[in-house]
């Protein structure tokens, strides 16, 4: 798994659908992952068809993750994939998700 590279992030969006955008390359922001979150299917279905509950594991690595020219963030994946969500905490209530972008891997 690539630890840097470049995506597109949507500000507080719902569901990962709203994730999958078409979109000009020059809109997408470079980032860094800093903490690797490996959910049971479950839970990864759960939290990618409703991303606007509170969530314990992003509040427990919201300190890890920034929002500057180089976005560190979560990449909350699901156990057994190679593709997953990046995270960034939203900045007045860390447990939520501010933006996020989404993660393929071959």
């Amino acid at each position: 798994m690539e630890k840097t590279g470049q995506a597109y992030f949507v500000k507080y969006p719902r569901i990962i659908d709203e994730l999958n955008v078409i979109h000009d390359v020059a809109d997408e922001s470079p980032y860094e992952i800093v903490k690797e979150i490996r959910l049971q299917p479950i839970d990864f279905e759960n939290f990618a068809t409703d991303m606007t509950v509170e969530r314990q594991f992003i509040e427990d690595h919201a300190g890890l993750c920034a929002d500057g020219a180089l976005k560190k963030c979560l990449f909350v994946y699901m156990r057994g994939g190679r593709s997953g969500i990046l995270v960034l905490p939203d900045p007045n209530d860390q447990d939520y998700v501010g933006c996020a972008a989404l993660l393929r891997e071959g």
